[in-house]
């Protein structure tokens, strides 16, 4: 999936356990470890937002976007065959 969750890389610099996480955010461990492990599917803007206030955070800073395999997101979605928007022309 390109997109990767570090929340565990917040919990270590904020020296906070997993449990003390969802605890503090209102949510359970196990859809915590979920969300961690990158197994989401989706994440609520109003978790988001709470995860950023508890750890202190920018969304930014728990969610990034690496394109899959070696090529950038438009050759990887090409070569899976997705459709690509052309890009529109100049007015």
């Amino acid at each position: 999936m390109p997109i990767s969750v570090d929340i565990d890389v917040m919990l270590a610099k904020r020296k906070m356990s997993v449990g003390e996480l969802a605890d503090r955010v209102g949510i359970t461990p196990a859809n915590l470890a979920v969300l961690k492990n990158g197994r989401a599917k989706a994440v609520r803007f109003t978790t988001l937002a709470a995860l950023c206030e508890v750890l202190e955070c920018q969304p930014g800073d728990l969610l990034r976007w690496e394109p899959d395999g070696p090529g950038n997101g438009d050759q990887a979605a090409h070569e899976s065959g997705a459709s690509v928007p052309a890009p529109s022309p100049p007015r």
